[in-house]
């Protein structure tokens, strides 16, 4: 073993002084950090079912664990590295501070940071460990034979109830950070939510899909750019997948026998991160005559997320987020995501979530659009129920290339024959509709008494039928069951200049998140290298505070550039980009693009 050639006792004391140079954390902003954790009652939940050993005299508690969590995240910019967190905790904030939190004292030299640094380890995997839903271990490339049998002797109560801690957890780590808003989101008649699934890698390298041993991180998949985004080299069952769009007219088929080549692509291994976040639907995000933001529109925030396997049960993770939404007391209001959740089975999305107050937005797909299903005679169209009598021109918008102006003329003119709510919708989801013509906007010759009101109103001419008109001709009013249209019906006239407003204002925002979020320069969660610890609960902590951190730092921007009580902003905006006009939107790929 070569020695080092000995250095002049000035250069050893030179380079003493340079290492023992450190950045303290100001004590302000331990504190601030100490009163974050007290206030979001994470000690309190997480005492519950985190049993330490015991025995042994404890040198760091669950408190200081997550102000140490918290501080590392502003450390690093939204990154949690346990290293750093140790760092953090015994060796750069005062010592009179880390007497208030409990913590030891270690020398400052490597087997004192080794021994800190292990202390730290096991007391996060302690937390993990009893939040784990999962029965496979990471960290090992389990055969999946082995991967079988331990999946088949797990407790599925047990597993259960870890999920539930682990919802909990990431729930109430998110709320703390969007305290500040609290007492605004309240003032809000409704909270719209907009909810999307996002791919963000783990630190794992993946395994082929049918190969004899798993990945270290067990509990990820591959993400596919196309389609629903599972891995089609996972056996799923064709009931589990949505039917694939028709082939567009004048493109060949492939000849009989013979397999297409599948264009699919696998792009990262890792999980789908269920986001929701929070968007004013009644303003545009536009900046006032001054060019600062308007002060009532509150930022994009995340309140929920949940993480699986991409393309996995999109509408089970997206309820288990809106039920913990609705605990906490925000209002529902408008809720739009991708097509991933609406088509879900009705029983696992499309019902539940209208039970939960919620008015759905959707966008469909092209074999969804025109006539989608009935009731009593009526008909639901992209989403809204009908009179049967509607003019086929009227149902069918795409059997033909038509311009935009003839589509928003088109859709305008739907409006006359659609069935009108005679009452809101009872607590079991059942609701009175009445006829358009009894509703006063339209004119029906089955019904004299709606005759003569005007030609502005459309005349519905129903075609004589042998068994006498159906049900919804026949009555003032029918009672439209929860069930009826639940897969494809939504709140909003589809295409509507109210439906484009509030569908692209949360999908744009969820989306938006999702870019902020990911910037390299801060959280970067989609980058592997940021949660450097397998498994997906140990994943879903640590992205849990990352976007708790991304949180912060858009309500830090949003306040410092309003201009309040007639002072400057702090800081100059960055948004300048121009909204579209709502009317200038047509579903892509079936009408031609403007000149």
């Amino acid at each position: 073993m070569t020695t080092p050639r000995s250095l002049p006792s000035d250069r050893h004391e030179r380079l003493l002084a340079m290492r023992a140079t450190r950045r303290f954390i100001d004590d302000a902003d331990v504190d601030a950090a100490i009163e974050e954790v007290d206030n979001s009652q994470l000690v309190a939940l997480l005492e519950e079912f985190v049993h330490l050993p015991r025995g042994r005299h404890r040198t760091l508690h669950l408190r200081s664990l997550l102000v140490g969590l918290h501080l590392c995240t502003q450390d690093t910019g939204g990154k949690i590295v346990l290293e750093r967190v140790t760092d953090i905790l015994y060796f750069r904030i005062s010592p009179q501070l880390r007497a208030r939190l409990g913590i030891a004292e270690y020398d400052d030299h490597d087997q004192g940071f080794e021994a800190a640094y292990a202390v730290v380890r096991r007391i996060f995997h302690a937390m993990k460990d009893a939040m784990n839903p999962s029965p496979l271990p990471p960290n090992g490339h389990l055969s999946r034979k082995e991967a079988h049998t331990l999946t088949a002797a797990a407790d599925v109560d047990e597993l259960a109830e870890r999920e539930r801690r682990l919802a909990l957890f990431t729930e109430f780590v998110l709320d703390a950070s969007v305290r500040p808003l609290h007492d605004l989101l309240a003032e809000l008649a409704e909270v719209s939510l907009g909810i999307d699934a996002t791919p963000v890698r783990t630190f794992s390298r993946g395994r082929r899909t049918n190969g004899p041993e798993l990945a270290t991180d067990p509990d990820a998949g591959w993400y596919v750019r196309e389609g629903d985004h599972r891995d089609p080299d996972v056996p799923v069952s064709d009931a589990m997948r949505p039917p694939p769009p028709p082939a567009r007219k004048g493109k060949a088929k492939p000849p009989p026998g013979k397999k297409k080549t599948s264009l699919k692509k696998k792009y990262l291994y890792g999980y789908d991160a269920h986001l929701i976040v929070t968007r004013d639907t009644e303003h545009d995000a536009v900046l006032l005559d001054d060019g600062t933001p308007n002060p009532e529109v509150l930022p994009v925030v995340v309140l929920g997320v949940a993480l699986d396997k991409p393309g996995q049960r999109p509408a089970y993770n997206g309820l288990k987020v809106l039920d913990r939404l609705q605990e906490r007391g925000y209002k529902p209001g408008y809720l739009a995501g991708d097509r991933a959740y609406n088509n879900s089975e009705p029983a696992e999305w499309q019902i539940p979530v209208r039970a939960m107050g919620y008015k759905p937005v959707y966008d469909y797909r092209a074999d969804q659009l025109g006539k989608q299903d009935g009731t009593q005679g009526a008909i639901l169209v992209e989403g809204r129920w009908y009179c049967p009598s509607m003019p086929k021109p009227l149902i069918d918008l795409h059997a033909e290339r038509i311009d935009r102006e003839t589509w928003v003329l088109l859709i305008a003119a739907r409006r006359g024959y659609r069935l009108m709510p005679k009452q809101n919708a009872d607590a079991d989801g059942y609701q009175r509709m009445m006829c358009p013509a009894e509703a006063g906007k339209a004119q029906c010759s089955l019904k004299p008494h709606t005759m003569g009101r005007g030609i502005h109103l459309p005349l519905v001419d129903p075609e004589p039928s042998p068994v006498g008109p159906v049900k919804v001709c026949r009555q003032r009013a029918i009672t439209v069951g929860p069930e009826a249209g639940a897969k494809q019906w939504q709140a909003l006239e589809y295409g509507g200049p109210e439906w484009q407003k509030i569908y692209f204002r949360l999908r744009n925002s969820v989306e938006d998140y999702n870019g902020y979020a990911k910037n390299p320069f801060a959280e970067g969660i989609e980058a592997a290298g940021s949660r450097r610890i397998r498994g997906i609960t140990a994943q879903t902590i640590l992205l849990a505070f990352q976007l708790a951190h991304a949180n912060r730092r858009k309500i830090k921007k949003w306040l410092e550039t309003l201009a309040l009580g007639g002072e400057r902003p702090r800081r100059r905006t960055h948004h300048r980009r121009k909204t579209k006009e709502p009317g200038t939107w047509t579903p892509t790929g079936h009408l031609p693009s403007a000149a």
